[in-house]
């Protein structure tokens, strides 16, 4: 039996990627097919730069839209539930005790995480550790390469 993958995403992350895909279709693809045209145009395809571009592009726009849609048939929208605890799909204020500087993230799947938009996987090492812990909690962060640290869980949203 196959073990299927699930993509956790936010309402908005789902638009985004559906917006992604259908400019991929009606904007990139299109000017994709015209520079082939062009450049097939222009002769002997062989030692062709334009041709050998725009033929990569093309498979890059064509990847893109197979992976978007994949992602999309398996999508599990993440719900925003009542519950006092960190979650994905949860706005969490964190204060990182060592340096004293409070920041703000917003957990989310990892197909979104974005840390300079401040949104942070679930499946980071500051999202795994904060996940199930209430407001107030001080928690061990452990890095990729051993490294800790320690946050303070200040307000969860």
């Amino acid at each position: 039996m196959e073990n299927k993958k699930y993509y956790e995403l936010t309402e908005e992350g789902r638009a985004n990627l559906e917006a992604e895909r259908q400019h991929l279709i009606d904007v990139e693809r299109p000017n994709n097919i015209k520079a082939l045209q062009d450049a097939r145009s222009q002769g002997d395809l062989s030692e062709n730069a334009d041709y050998d571009a725009a033929r990569d592009e093309q498979s890059r726009i064509e990847a893109r839209i197979a992976e978007i849609t994949e992602i999309l048939k398996n999508v599990k929208i993440i719900t925003k539930d009542k519950s006092t605890r960190v979650a994905t799909g949860k706005e969490v204020t964190i204060k990182f005790i060592e340096m004293d500087k409070i920041e703000v993230y917003n957990i989310v799947g990892t197909i979104e995480a974005d840390p300079f938009e401040h949104k942070i996987s679930n499946e980071s090492p500051l999202g795994k550790a904060i996940i199930g812990h209430d407001k107030g909690a001080v928690v061990t962060v452990v890095t990729e390469k051993g490294k800790e640290f320690k946050v303070e869980i200040l307000d969860i949203k």
